[in-house]
């Protein structure tokens, strides 16, 4: 599932090897999967992206967001993304396949669940993708402690478990059970530990924990759990 580190990896990985890139040919929802989510009807996404240019990529909580000239696409949750050489085996199986006029490709595949949207440039209705758009990144220097205290002392906050406060709400966007087993553990705070029983060492080791275990895990490619463009897992934290 991509989260954070996935999403950051990925965008990265995305502008080193196809921004630049054009778009020769879109085949979507090739192999049906019940739970591909497309924005509107998917058999328009080449009319959409044919013959444009790779812009850019970017993470947006735990989306990657790529620009396509006044396109956008939107990858979440469970899209396994992959990049293939000219020479390189396609999957039989996938999504998404977009073909560039070099003869490269990536292909977007979703394993459990996930989001393969494409939309012009603010055209598009996704509450958590805007929210995330607005929320301010973990890894970020403005996600500084006087931020974390806004999210830690927001109304009704101090009912929540630790695990209830770093994941849901979309409080963080991009943050899920993934990531915070890890940094509750770092934190050595208990997932069920309410936040109103928390000590000041608490709540600032929490904040620090978010910021160290998110850096290490992006700096090591991702959670070992999870596969890269290239098809490499992460080395985790």
């Amino acid at each position: 599932m991509i989260e954070i580190p996935e999403a950051v990896v990925l965008a990265k990985q995305i502008n080193e090897t196809i921004v630049g890139k054009r778009i020769k040919n879109v085949l979507a929802a090739q192999s049906p999967h019940k739970f591909a989510w497309f924005n509107g009807d998917p058999l328009e996404y080449n009319n959409l992206l044919e013959g444009k240019l790779i812009n850019n990529a970017e993470a947006v909580g735990g989306f990657v967001e790529i620009t396509i000239e006044d396109v956008v696409l939107l990858f979440h949750d469970g899209v396994n993304l992959r990049y293939h050489g000219e020479k390189e085996k396609r999957p039989q199986k996938h999504q998404l396949m977009i073909d560039f006029e070099d003869l490269s490709a990536m292909s977007a595949s979703v394993q459990m669940y996930g989001g393969l949207w494409c939309f012009y440039k603010n055209k598009v209705d996704h509450s958590y993708y805007l929210n995330a758009k607005k929320r301010i990144s973990p890894i970020s220097d403005k996600f500084d402690i006087e931020y974390f205290n806004v999210i830690y002392s927001s109304t009704g906050a101090e009912r929540l478990s630790a695990k209830a406060l770093l994941a849901t709400e979309q409080r963080i966007p991009g943050l899920g059970n993934g990531t915070l087993q890890d940094i509750l553990f770092n934190a050595k705070i208990h997932p069920k530990k309410k936040v109103g029983s928390f000590t000041e060492d608490n709540k600032d080791l929490l904040y620090k924990s978010i910021k160290t275990t998110l850096e290490a895990m992006i700096f090591n490619g991702g959670r070992d759990t999870e596969k890269d463009l290239f098809g490499n897992f992460g080395g985790g934290i």
